[in-house]
């Protein structure tokens, strides 16, 4: 007796979905070592989850989401307070893992899962520290590469050749790859040119090129313009929150001198990039890619 997907989804159709949950929220736990350990170049392995005051953590107090509404905030062993956002981490991957899951055939499903983690990543060590470390960038093309040739339903290609399918979900990864990485370089050496300083960091232009290699050329490019717009928003709102509610209402990015010093949002500082290209390469991947290649298509034709 085989196991039939199709039969086994339509008579338990929430079986998947609450096991993506649940395991979405332990790979965000996961994450959440990732996110602070990478960029200080510790192993993510060892040790085991610590407390600030170097207490191991117990395995019940290291429950995903849970453990942190359990102990309200607080550490057991020393009562320190930690941050809601590892909580968060962990409900935003169990959330995005879900409706993957549900949008899409499993085998692209599963792939998305792997971009969406290195998207969370990438954007939380960015607002931490103004980088996005190889691994995220990299690292995600060469993974994003490979995965389409061997999953070229990564790329819509689910034709009858495996070979041929193959063949052309590598070529559009590699595209989606070179065009993003290619698109952003050249709007940072113009902007540099312009602005007589750095606008833009070799991070963010290796990071569209990871992107573009799970969501091709058309997606690097709405990452990118899409991000911008996300940014504006972003940053538009942060501005207006502080002026109606004061500086204790904080949800502005990080933000820089060119220098590295801190400083207050505004013109002249630095802030990142790398999330807002996510969000951007996120909504390319899981909504709007239907609508980016009618619009392309639609453009090509009139040109």
């Amino acid at each position: 007796m085989t196991f039939d997907y199709t039969e086994f989804n339509a008579a338990f159709p929430w079986f998947f979905p609450v096991c993506l949950g649940l395991f979405g929220a332990i790979v965000g736990s996961f994450l959440n070592v990732v996110i602070h350990r990478v960029p200080r170049e510790k192993s993510i392995v060892t040790p085991g989850s610590q407390c600030a005051c170097g207490a191991p953590i117990k395995w019940h107090d290291n429950i995903p989401v849970l453990s942190w509404f359990l102990l309200r905030g607080k550490a057991r062993c020393c009562g320190r307070p930690y941050s809601f956002r590892y909580a968060f981490v962990e409900m935003l991957t169990a959330a995005l893992f879900v409706t993957c899951w549900l949008l899409f055939p499993p085998a692209k499903a599963l792939c998305g899962l792997l971009f969406i983690s290195a998207l969370i990543c990438a954007t939380f060590i960015d607002l931490d520290h103004m980088i996005i470390p190889d691994t995220f960038t990299i690292g995600l093309g060469v993974v994003g590469v490979t995965l389409s040739v061997f999953v070229p339903a990564l790329h819509g290609q689910t034709g009858d050749v495996f070979f041929v399918n193959a063949l052309r979900a590598g070529l559009i990864s590699m595209q989606g790859l070179l065009i993003g990485s290619g698109l952003v370089l050249w709007i940072a050496l113009v902007a540099e040119a312009l602005l007589k300083k750095e606008a833009m960091g070799f991070g963010d232009v290796k990071f569209v090129g990871a992107i573009g290699a799970f969501t091709g050329w058309q997606g690097a490019v709405f990452a990118v313009f899409g991000g911008a717009v996300i940014g504006t928003i972003w940053i538009g709102v942060a501005l207006l929150g502080k002026k109606l509610f004061g500086p204790g209402v904080q949800v502005a990015p990080r933000a820089e001198t060119p220098e590295g010093q801190p400083a207050e949002l505004g013109l002249g500082v630095q802030v990142p990039f790398g999330p807002m290209l996510a969000i951007g390469g996120l909504l390319h991947f899981l909504w709007f890619h239907t609508w980016t290649a009618a619009y392309f298509a639609e453009l090509g034709g009139l040109l």
